[in-house]
């Protein structure tokens, strides 16, 4: 029988008594034949024991033992995470980075918040993974720069800062002081809460776009522009709001999908036919163009009827009133349908045939207008005839350039119209009463042939909620169609009364504009000494001095007066490179020592000067920028530099609810970062999470897309980081007592299986690094969940306990396993720094191998060795698990630790590798019945003839692909469980002793070795 030979190969073994082999990976197998017996305090063997009582050995197992908690709630969790920010220097370590010494630099150039209001998850979402990659890249050993702003200029903060008080009374230095000093206020409550959430920065040093310095740099940009002639003043339609008073950018734009508009459908009657038609023109006599709008308001600033010159156009007569109207032949069966009535073709040719022909306005009497070829006419609605209004209509405009057609705005500030569209139309707005009005003129004209309420997409202000208007004013303009180009190349270079005023000066007779090199210079001069409050507090003379008007070639102070308009907020923050980037560097050039100037923001060493490069190394924020800050700053600094301002853009999605709603207070489900991490007044239904929390929701989110957040992801988010607390706790207990730096054992002395989960740990820690420098947190959360679950607690922690717990405090098998777990708890930790700092330095101060006071982000980053990756290593570890599996799926809801193993391979290199891992023929105590996690394991080149019915048997195959594929070699292998024959030890157990109630030889041996 198998088993008389085992027992033959245990009497030899003891016989050879001191000359027992030391075989390197596993314990001597000469334990196998020790009998069970006391063992006195001499060493020597005395009567056999008595029965075990419980509890008897428990003392004598080396259970985990740690301080640090596996669970921290309520106001103990935001009392550690505000201790960790102290005893950590958190505050310092920005400081501590920017002052050693490094070879590489990183620049994440800070999108300045809008300084309006209360922080928000939006802010959280942005700032949190801004610090996530300013942290990672910390611990990579590269100096950070990375200084906070704000953009501190713009209508809302005007409007905020005035509340109900409105304008009226006050003087712009009142306005523009009560609109510092809200933001002043919005700056402190921000930077409160971006301390909390953990943000590492110099919160002492930030930038500010109402800073004198800042103002000044942007009218430097200012002045370069103008001098290429990218910057002018055109009076032009803008999108105006007229409840904020002010022209708006298209990103300063909501669509209200659901807007309803009175849409008409009016005739302009031909009042001199085509030309190139005049042989028939007695048909023309009654013939009306027929033109459908959803801006009534507009028609009388109409200047022109606009045609497509390639398409087909027809006259029709309507049956139920013999009316002949001139409309797109394509648009017929849809007018038809729309009005009610049939419609008869009575001729029919193209667009081209309509030029020179003209019509009378419908309500400006004596009036004639032409019929205008365009191309913005479509035939996807309306008539296929466009009423065109110059002042009201981007494409409107474009007709009246090309055609030098009238741009008369009736339409004031308020969007009321004014006296030039009569008095009927006088001081009524537009968009109301107007409107109706307008239509009841069209009507009485005959010239209203139907009237309908439309429900389409229509511009809002963002702001204030309100739709806008198009309306034509005077404005200065970048000219972008110059910058497209350069600008287009550059990116592909990259992975992807409130304000400034501009320095300009009017004529008081001509209305000509003055600025030049000369005026623009002298007064960034004074802005970077006084702010930009001097434009209104200085006197004319003190701004535009004899000097310059003589440089300037221009008449007496007297005769100018300073404009009123300020900086568009886009232009304001847009320079934010120049103030912050470039200016640094230009003060880094000139001299190493450290500049006084509050824009001493951006330092580079001054070895690495010369190489300096101006730009950010990356851009972080959200979609929303893309027409906004990304935009802004691109086209300026293309514009100076002909270069962009960063070398990555990094874009983000919105916070939204869990139901993927935007948030809105009516709504009710606006998420409170202040409520998120200290709790609410219920703390039942708001608990506190902390700071680690919510950034652990921003880091495990999907950032590219819109991002949800609300109990059930915070819920989440807490659980994930309590899992990881447990697994910590389980590190750390397993490793008191434990110094790496005089007990770790030399990974060539490791077990197999300590050496393999080096190799996987080294392959995790390089994914993980990816994940960071690819700016995938989402990733990295993924990595360590599936590193956790499926390499430790699934796998290694399961195989290993029994040698942590029941081997010699100092066993060269206990060493090699606490080595491999301070490797994996010190990986695991700088893992999650950069997304968990709080939790991360907690960690660290529990662990062992580093002197007291070191913190965790002054100590580097994941340390891994190319040694930890070694031939067969892999091979050997995995084949073993395959056995077990198929070990395992043959005994489904049964323990492992009740059977006993005959592994049959034949022979070959996986016979050859599991050698490796047990060296006898059979054991209790190898590597590879650790693996099994089985009582007794075999290990043979066929399965001996007298296997027990009831074993159970599996087979199953195993693929060993080595050095690239160059060694290939598929083995089968088969396994034949069967309960064990040994008894259970009271002291680990696992069956492995030989009689009941008696300790294995291998706790004999520890007990003995301990006394």
């Amino acid at each position: 029988m198998l088993l008389r030979r085992i027992s033959a190969v245990s009497q030899c073994l003891a016989r050879l008594g001191s000359n027992k082999r030391n075989i390197l990976l596993h314990p001597a197998l000469s334990s196998i034949v020790s009998r069970c017996q006391n063992v006195s305090s001499s060493g020597d063997p005395a009567q056999p024991a008595a029965i075990p009582t419980p509890g008897q050995y428990r003392d004598t197992v080396l259970l985990p033992r740690s301080e640090f908690p596996m669970k921290l709630t309520g106001q103990k969790l935001l009392e550690r995470e505000l201790q960790i920010q102290r005893e950590c220097g958190f505050d310092l370590l920005y400081t501590w980075q920017r002052e050693r010494k490094a070879k590489k630099e990183f620049c994440l150039h800070d999108g300045p918040p809008y300084a309006n209001g209360d922080p928000h998850v939006g802010h959280a979402l942005n700032k949190i993974l801004k610090d996530i990659r300013n942290r990672f890249e910390v611990m990579r050993g590269r100096q950070v720069h990375y200084m906070p702003g704000w953009d501190c200029h713009g209508l809302p903060i005007e409007l905020k800062a005035l509340g109900e008080l409105g304008t009226g009374g006050l003087s712009p230095l009142q306005i523009r002081k009560k609109a510092r000093e809200f933001a002043e206020g919005a700056i402190a409550c921000q930077r409160a809460a971006f301390q909390r959430w953990g943000i590492m920065a110099d919160w002492d040093n930030c930038y500010y776009t109402f800073d004198g310095q800042y103002e000044a740099a942007q009218l430097r940009v200012f002045q370069e522009m103008h001098n290429k002639g990218l910057i002018y003043q055109d009076y032009k339609p803008v999108f105006w709001s007229p409840s904020t008073r002010t022209a708006l950018a298209e990103a300063e734009l909501e669509y209200n999908t659901e807007h309803v508009s009175k849409a008409i459908y009016a005739t302009f009657s031909i009042s001199t036919p085509p030309p190139k038609l005049a042989e028939s023109a007695e048909g023309w006599e009654n013939v009306k163009a027929l033109i459908w709008t959803t801006q009534p308001w507009t028609i009388p600033a109409n200047q022109a009827v606009c045609y497509m010159p390639k398409a087909q156009y027809s006259l029709v007569k309507r049956t139920d009133d013999d009316q002949c109207l001139l409309v797109a032949t394509d648009r017929i069966a849809n007018l038809a349908a729309a009005l009610g009535a049939q419609l008869d073709t009575v001729k029919t040719f193209t667009g081209a045939e309509l030029e020179g022909a003209k019509c009378q306005h419908p309500t400006l009497e004596g009036k004639e207008v032409s019929l205008l070829p365009a191309n913005h006419v479509t035939m996807a609605k309306g008539t296929g005839l466009v009423h065109t209004a110059p002042a009201h209509g981007m494409e409107d405009y474009s007709v009246a350039s090309q055609f030098n057609l009238s741009v008369e705005c009736m339409v004031d500030e308020d969007g009321r119209f004014t006296e030039l569209a009569g008095a009927e139309l006088q001081g009524k707005q537009v968009m109301v009463e107007g409107n109706d009005t307008v239509i009841s003129m069209l009507r009485d004209a005959g010239a209203l042939v139907k009237e309908e309420d439309c429900v389409h997409s229509y511009p809002y202000d963002w702001r204030t909620k309100q739709p806008v208007i198009i309306r034509a004013s005077r404005q200065w303009f970048i000219n972008t169609d110059s910058l497209r180009d350069k600008a287009k190349e550059v990116l592909q270079k990259v992975r992807r009364s409130w304000g400034v005023p501009i320095p300009v000066f009017y004529h008081k007779e001509t209305g000509k504009a003055l600025i030049n090199k000369h005026t623009v210079s002298h007064i960034s001069k004074i802005f970077a000494e006084k702010g930009s409050d001097s434009w209104w507090e200085e006197p004319i003379e003190t701004l535009l001095p004899e000097s310059v008007l003589k440089k300037s070639k221009a008449g007496a102070v007297t005769d100018y007066i300073r404009g009123e308009d300020v900086l568009d907020i886009w232009f304001d923050s847009g320079v934010s490179w120049a103030a912050v980037l470039e200016e640094e560097q230009e003060e880094q050039a000139e001299s190493s020592a450290k500049s006084e100037s509050r824009l001493s923001w951006f330092s580079l060493p001054s070895a690495l000067v010369p190489e300096a490069d101006p730009r950010a190394d990356v851009y972080i924020e959200g979609k929303d920028q893309l027409g906004g800050w990304f935009q802004s700053s691109l086209l300026t600094s293309v514009a100076v530099r002909k270069k962009a301002p960063y070398k990555t853009l990094v874009v983000h999605g919105f916070a939204v609810s869990e139901k993927g709603e935007k948030m809105s207070k009516s709504l009710g489900n606006v998420v409170d970062p202040e409520v998120v991490i200290n709790g609410g007044k219920d703390p039942s239904a708001s608990p506190p999470y902390g700071a680690d929390t919510l950034r652990w929701w921003v880091a495990e989110s999907n950032i590219f897309s819109e991002v949800q957040i609300g109990p059930s992801a915070l819920n989440s988010a807490r659980d994930d980081i309590n899992k990881l607390r447990n697994t910590f706790k389980f590190l750390l207990g397993n490793l008191q007592g434990f110094d790496p730096r005089t007990q770790a054992v030399d990974s060539k002395e490791m077990h197999y299986v300590d050496q393999y989960l080096l190799h996987l740990l080294r392959e995790f820690s390089l994914k993980v690094t990816d994940a960071y420098t690819e700016y995938d947190a989402g990733r990295v959360v993924r990595l360590l969940q599936g590193f956790v679950a499926r390499d430790l607690s699934s796998f290694y922690f399961s195989v290993i306990k029994d040698r942590l717990y029941c081997e010699a405090e100092d066993s060269l098998g206990r060493r090699s396993c606490q080595t491999v777990l301070e490797e994996v708890l010190d990986g695991m930790t700088r893992t999650i720094a950069p997304i968990l700092p709080h939790l991360a330095e907690e960690v660290y101060l529990h662990a062992p191998g580093h002197d007291a006071g070191e913190t965790l982000f002054q100590s580097g980053w994941i340390k891994s060795s190319s040694v930890w990756r070694k031939p067969g290593l892999e091979e050997a570890v995995e084949g073993a698990c395959a056995i077990r599996d198929a070990f395992l799926s043959s005994i489904p809801g049964r323990n492992a630790v009740e059977y006993e193993l005959i592994i049959a391979i034949e022979p070959g290199l996986f016979f050859e590798l599991m050698e490796s891992l047990q060296e006898e023929p059979t054991a209790t105590c190898s590597q590879l019945t650790e693996l099994m996690m089985a009582s007794r394991v075999t290990l043979t080149s066929s399965l001996p003839r007298d296997i027990p019915e009831d074993a159970n048997i599996s087979r199953g195959t195993f693929l060993i692909n080595l050095e690239g594929g160059v060694i290939r070699e598929e083995s089968s292998f088969t396994v034949a469980a069967q309960p064990t024959s040994l008894s259970r030890c009271p002291r680990c157990r696992r069956y492995t002793s030989d009689s009941p109630d008696c300790l294995c030889p291998r706790c004999q041996s520890v007990l003995q070795s301990t006394q």
